[in-house]
């Protein structure tokens, strides 16, 4: 890299008005290049925020022992799937990545240490999503992973230290599933609005947690009952979620988009706050 290339990354990291911050439904990897009412809404939050400076995206699929940041200028795309079309294969998002951005969280995480990873890459988790707010691939991106070792709390606090990226142009996006349990996937409905009335209960406690601002039962999950376990039966996918809740601020509203389970045992309902 270029002494000039880095000198605009350095300014490009100056104060902004501070980011929203979303939390997507990614669901059925498919998604990534079907035209349905989930992508539209993902395009459309794209056109309506200000375009970032770079983006930070907490995955369900990058799951580590220990904290990492993708600190490679060009992060490949990582089709981490199988049995789908060999269209969904062809597909590949060459956003850039960001070494700097990728030094600056690992300088402001202070609860845990921060390793730069340069193996990793953009999962389907961010780039099928990503790709429909940028089609261009033009915003840099680097993905922290998941430190499977650690309970939901230290995930929740390990957020909060990242809050100050958002006033850097970072647009921080934690991408995942609110109900999303794969052994109990209703197959013949995959393409359908349909949940059971277990992953409904779960999704519309979950909302009236969100929208209350009552986030420390989420961070609780594990004891909010039977809905909850068969709804997070491992917690990858829902982690991502304290990611987005623990930035929000006192004078920031959260909106409810995407709203909808799909094969029973998935919810597709993504957040904004902002």
């Amino acid at each position: 890299m270029h002494l000039n290339d880095l000198s605009k990354i350095a300014s490009n990291m100056s104060s902004t008005d501070k980011m929203p911050v979303l939390f997507l439904g990614h669901g059925n990897p498919m998604n990534a290049i079907e035209e349905n009412e989930f992508v539209q809404s993902f395009r459309k939050i794209g056109h309506e925020i200000q375009k970032p400076n770079a983006i930070l995206c907490i995955s369900a699929h990058w799951e580590t022992n220990g904290t990492f940041v993708t600190a490679m200028q060009n992060p490949p795309t990582i089709h981490d799937f199988s049995g789908f079309p060999q269209a969904l294969f062809n597909v590949q998002y060459p956003a850039p990545g960001s070494p700097e951005l990728a030094k600056k969280t690992q300088e402001i995480v202070t609860k845990t240490h921060v390793e730069l990873d340069t193996k990793w890459g953009l999962d389907h988790g961010a780039w099928s999503v990503i790709k429909h707010l940028y089609p261009n691939a033009d915003v840099p991106i680097i993905q922290m992973s998941i430190d499977y070792t650690k309970p939901p709390q230290h995930h929740y606090e390990l957020a909060q230290q990242i809050n100050s990226l958002r006033s850097k142009g970072v647009l921080i996006i934690g991408s995942g599933n609110m109900v999303h349990n794969l052994r109990m996937v209703a197959w013949n409905k995959l393409n359908e609005e349909f949940a059971f009335d277990w992953a409904s209960e779960a999704n519309e406690k979950m909302k009236k947690y969100i929208l209350n601002g009552d986030f420390q039962k989420l961070v609780d999950f594990k004891s909010q009952g039977i809905a909850f376990d068969l709804a997070i039966p491992t917690p990858e996918h829902f982690l991502p979620l304290l990611y987005t809740l623990a930035l929000k601020e006192e004078n920031e509203n959260i909106t409810v988009f995407n709203d909808k389970p799909i094969a029973g045992s998935l919810s597709m309902t993504s957040i904004k706050i902002s």
